[in-house]
């Protein structure tokens, strides 16, 4: 279905559509590909739909707006985001840091035995 009808199912706007489509909220699809390229229309089906209802409903549960949502599946998605967040959530103490060095320490503790043998 074309952008009018899908927003009209959804309650939504063409325009608002679009731009969760610029955000990266929508699945990548063939059609979307070439539109991106001006040679087509972005055609959705029953999965954009799902995903586009799915964007909706935890933007309203959780209170954030597209752009929020959009940038929480970049942190999930690209580790260098995901490190630097979470420098920031231990530097302002929403974060602890992870136990990775006491980790370290019983590893270099282990080696130090195995190499005894």
């Amino acid at each position: 279905m074309r952008i009018t009808e899908a927003a009209r199912r959804l309650g939504t706007s063409p325009r608002m559509l679009r731009y969760r489509e610029a955000l990266g909220l929508l699945p990548v699809t063939r059609e979307s590909a070439l539109a991106g390229r001006g040679s087509g229309h972005r055609r959705f089906g029953e999965a954009e739909l799902r995903a586009v209802a799915l964007a909706l409903a935890l933007e309203k549960r959780y209170d954030i707006g597209p752009a929020e949502l959009a940038f929480g599946l970049r942190v999930l998605a690209e580790p260098q985001v995901q490190a630097h967040v979470r420098e920031l959530g231990e530097r302002i103490g929403r974060l602890s840091a992870p136990p990775a060095r006491a980790l370290d320490f019983e590893k270099e503790k282990a080696m130090r035995l195995l190499r005894r043998r």
